[in-house]
């Protein structure tokens, strides 16, 4: 029997390639809203990232998330995904 194909994604953050499932994935949608998306579901441009807050501080210090999605990312929206991210651990 054949094993499954393991998803692999690269972390925005801190540059680790993970599985899929093991990261968060930050959605930029058609409305050109930036949310986190904790389902994996949502439509839009996706980018990945660790669930820890490090790695979102190292890719907001580099501007990686914005080099991603192409757009300037309000502090607002930075802080908004921080809080969620620590709700989610």
């Amino acid at each position: 029997m054949q094993r499954k194909k393991i998803p692999l994604r690269k972390c925005t953050g801190c540059g680790e390639m993970k599985p899929k499932k093991e990261l968060v994935r930050i959605v930029k949608t058609p409305e050109d809203e930036i949310v986190l998306d904790l389902t994996g579901r949502k439509n839009g441009r996706g980018a990945y990232i660790c669930p820890d807050a490090e790695c979102l501080k190292k890719a907001r210090k580099s501007k990686r998330i914005e080099k991603s999605f192409g757009c300037a990312i309000p502090q607002e929206v930075y802080d908004l995904m921080e809080e969620e991210l620590k709700n989610h651990e």
